[in-house]
C-alpha cells in the first residue's frame, strides 16, 4: 500500500510539473544554475591548473632538493629516522627503494593519485597522464649515490576534510531554489486570478471580473487580464442586448398572435370549407405561442438569480396532473408507467417550474417513443435533505453518443431520428436544463439502449 501510495504521489508530482509553467521555470533555473557553475568550476579548474603547473615547477624542485637534503644530511645514503620525523613534522609521504632500505612511510596510501599511471585500472585517476610527464617525474624523485629512489608526496591524512561545507553548499543551492520558487510564483500570481475570471466568464458569470491587482501589473500578464475583464464585459453587454431583444420581440409578438387566434376562432365552425384551414391555423398559433412562451421562460430563468416560488408541493399529485394534460396531445400518456420514491411528504420546489420540467421531458419521451413497444417511464424520488429527483425514459431509437452533449442546448435537434418532424423546436430539453439549476441542480441526458434517459435533480435549499 505504501509503495502504491509513493507511486501515486510521483506520479502526481511528474503531472503537475509537466503542466505548471512554474514548476518548469523553476526547474529550468536550477538546471540552468548546475551547468554554468559545472561550466565554470571546470573551467577554472583547467586554466589554474595549467597555469600552477609552469609557475609551481621552480618552487617545488627547491623545496623537494630541501627535503632531499633533510632526508639524505647531505651524504650517499638516506635516513629512515631522518625521513620519518620529516613526515612526522611536516604533511609529506617519503618512499625509499633501493639495494639495502625499502621504507614507506605511509604504505597504506599507495602512490599519490596525480602520478598514478594511466591503464593500472584505478578508479580514482584523474584523467591528466602526470606519470608519463617526466619532468614532473623528476621534481618530485631523487636519486642517491648508492643507488636509492627518495620519492616524494602529499599525505593525504594530514589535509583538512570538510564534509560540512557540502552541506552548507547544498543547503545554500536549496535555499535559492525556494527562494526562485517564491519570486517565480509571486511573479505568476496573477495567472491564477486570470483563470479564475476566466472560467466564471465561460459559466456565464459576469458579475465579478479579474481583480484589479492582476490587470494593474505593469507587464504581460496585466495586459492580458486587462483584456479578458475588456472581452468579458463586451460579451455580457451583447448577452444582455441579446436577451433584451428576444424578450420585445416576444412580448411584441403577443398582441398580433392573440389578435390572429381570436380572429380564426370567430371563423364558421360548421363550415366544412373553412374548418379545415381554421383548425389548422389554430394548431399554428398555437404552436406559436408556446414558443414566444418557452423563449420568455429561458430568458428568465438564464439569468443569474432566477426568481423562484419555492413551496410544499405534493410531487405525486402534480405529475399525475401533468399526465392528465397531456392525454389531449398523446395517446399513449395515460399508459405512462409511473414509479415514486420517498414522495410521502412535500418537497419543496417551484410548482409552476416543476410543472413545466415534467411536461417538457413527458411530451418529449412520447413523441419520440411513439413508435416503440413500452410506454414511456416516469420515476420521481426523494433525495436525502429533501431534494427531488426526475427521471423519465422512453424506448425509442435514442440519440447518436457524440450528439448527447448538445440534446440540452437551445433550438437543437439532432439529425437523425429526433427531427422536427417528430415535432418541437429545440427548447424542450434547454428549459428542463435551466430548470434543475435554477433549483441548484443538475441535468444529464444519456442513451439506454434503446431509448433516451433524462434525469434531473432538484434541490430543495
Amino acid at each position: 500500500m505504501n509503495t502504491q501510495a509513493r507511486e501515486s504521489s510521483w506520479r502526481r508530482a511528474k503531472r503537475r510539473i509537466a503542466h505548471s509553467i512554474k514548476s518548469r521555470m523553476v526547474l529550468v533555473f536550477l538546471l540552468l544554475a548546475a551547468a554554468m557553475a559545472v561550466v565554470f568550476v571546470t573551467a577554472a579548474q583547467r586554466a589554474f591548473t595549467v597555469g600552477w603547473r609552469d609557475a609551481a615547477q621552480p618552487l617545488l624542485v627547491d623545496y623537494v632538493d630541501r627535503l632531499f637534503d633533510t632526508v639524505t644530511a647531505g651524504g650517499p645514503s638516506p635516513s629512515v629516522a631522518r625521513a620519518k620525523a620529516l613526515t612526522e613534522r611536516l604533511p609529506v609521504t617519503v618512499t625509499i627503494r633501493g639495494p639495502q632500505i625499502h621504507w614507506a612511510s605511509h604504505p597504506e596510501q599507495g602512490p599519490p593519485q596525480w602520478i598514478r599511471e594511466k591503464g593500472r585500472g584505478d578508479a580514482a585517476w584523474n584523467g591528466e597522464d602526470w606519470a608519463r610527464d617526466k619532468k614532473w617525474l623528476r621534481i618530485v624523485q631523487r636519486q642517491t649515490a648508492d643507488g636509492h629512489v627518495v620519492e616524494f608526496g602529499i599525505n593525504g591524512e594530514a589535509v583538512e576534510r570538510r564534509p560540512h561545507l557540502i552541506g552548507y553548499a547544498l543547503a545554500a543551492l536549496l535555499t535559492l531554489t525556494g527562494l526562485a520558487w517564491l519570486y517565480v510564483r509571486r511573479l505568476l500570481r496573477p495567472l491564477d486570478a486570470i483563470g479564475e475570471g476566466a472560467r466564471r466568464f465561460g459559466a456565464g458569470d459576469f458579475s465579478q471580473p479579474i481583480p484589479e491587482r492582476a490587470s494593474q501589473a505593469q507587464d504581460e500578464l496585466g495586459e492580458l487580464a486587462l483584456t479578458i475583464n475588456t472581452m468579458g464585459r463586451d460579451i455580457h453587454q451583447m448577452l444582455d442586448a441579446k436577451r433584451a431583444l428576444l424578450l420585445a420581440i416576444s412580448h411584441e409578438l403577443r398582441s398580433p398572435l392573440t389578435r390572429a387566434r381570436l380572429n380564426t376562432e370567430l371563423l364558421p365552425e360548421d363550415d366544412a370549407r373553412v374548418n379545415p384551414q381554421r383548425q389548422a391555423l389554430l394548431r399554428d398559433l398555437q404552436e406559436m405561442a408556446s414558443l414566444i412562451n418557452d423563449l420568455l421562460e429561458s430568458e428568465r430563468l438564464s439569468g443569474q438569480h432566477a426568481a423562484l416560488q419555492r413551496e410544499p408541493t405534493d410531487v405525486a399529485a402534480l405529475a399525475h396532473e401533468v399526465l392528465q394534460g397531456l392525454q389531449t396531445r398523446h395517446a399513449r400518456a395515460s399508459a405512462v408507467t409511473v414509479r415514486f420514491d420517498g414522495l410521502s411528504a412535500p418537497v419543496a420546489v417551484d410548482p409552476s417550474r416543476l410543472r413545466l420540467l415534467l411536461r417538457n421531458l413527458l411530451d418529449n419521451a412520447l413523441r419520440h417513443g411513439a413508435q416503440a413497444e413500452q410506454p414511456p417511464e416516469l420515476y420521481l424520488r426523494c433525495l436525502d435533505g429533501d431534494g427531488l429527483e426526475v427521471q423519465v425514459r422512453d424506448h425509442g431509437p435514442g440519440v447518436p453518443d457524440g450528439q448527447i452533449g448538445q440534446l440540452a442546448q437551445a433550438f437543437y435537434r439532432p439529425d437523425s431520428a429526433r427531427t422536427r418532424s417528430a415535432g418541437g423546436v429545440g427548447l424542450g430539453l434547454y428549459l428542463c436544463r435551466l430548470v434543475a439549476q435554477a433549483h441548484g441542480g443538475r441535468f444529464t441526458v444519456a442513451n439506454a439502449q434503446p431509448g433516451l434517459r433524462v434525469t434531473a435533480t432538484l434541490s430543495s435549499g
